[in-house]
């Protein structure tokens, strides 16, 4: 077979709550329902989510998740952060709805995670397969960023990230990054 199409049904809180979030980064509702099921689907380009209503859900407690591949994570990131921004007058970096930044590696940049008012995880990835980290500390901020990022654990990827630091040379091309990060990190913790 061939032209397949898989979306990923996903559970939140409020459908209304979770319209409005994704309306904000700039996917339109292309199916709502109330009775006697909440559901909601939205749409921006080829990127299809659906979501179902679930009383009693609570989003810390989430499990939920998906992919989505692109051919530019920058370009969305900068599309969802600017909505995000007209809204909030910020980037959301901690609690629940917030975005991760992409990591400027090796000359491209990584994936991102927007986490939805339901704590769905929606991890947003480059189609091509990224380098290699070239120095330590790049190698480390990889490892900060597979910890904070896509598990979670701030505590952990500050952690790495700060060992890092202390055994930085100081030339490291990535070394303001990474303390851009470590910033970020910081602020994700004191806003849980």
């Amino acid at each position: 077979m061939a032209n397949e199409l898989t979306i990923p049904l996903l559970p939140c809180p409020s459908i209304d709550e979770t319209a409005s979030f994704y309306e904000m980064l700039g996917f339109e509702i292309t199916y709502r329902q109330t009775r006697p099921n909440p559901h909601v689907a939205v749409r921006r380009e080829d990127i299809n989510l659906h979501f179902f209503g679930m009383d009693g859900y609570d989003p810390a407690q989430s499990y939920s998740t998906c992919l989505v591949i692109v051919p530019d994570t920058g370009e969305l990131f900068e599309a969802f952060a600017a909505g995000m921004r007209s809204v909030h007058g910020k980037l959301l970096v901690s609690g629940i709805p917030r975005m991760t930044r992409p990591r400027l590696r090796n000359d491209r940049y990584t994936g991102f995670t927007v986490v939805d008012p339901g704590g769905n995880w929606i991890r947003i990835n480059q189609a091509a397969t990224e380098p290699e980290a070239r120095t330590k500390l790049a190698k480390a901020m990889e490892n900060a960023a597979r910890q904070a990022d896509a598990r979670g654990d701030e505590r952990q990827g500050l952690k790495i990230l700060e060992g890092a630091l202390k055994r930085a040379t100081g030339d490291e091309p990535e070394l303001a990054a990474a303390r851009e990060f470590r910033d970020e990190l910081v602020e994700r913790i004191e806003g849980s």
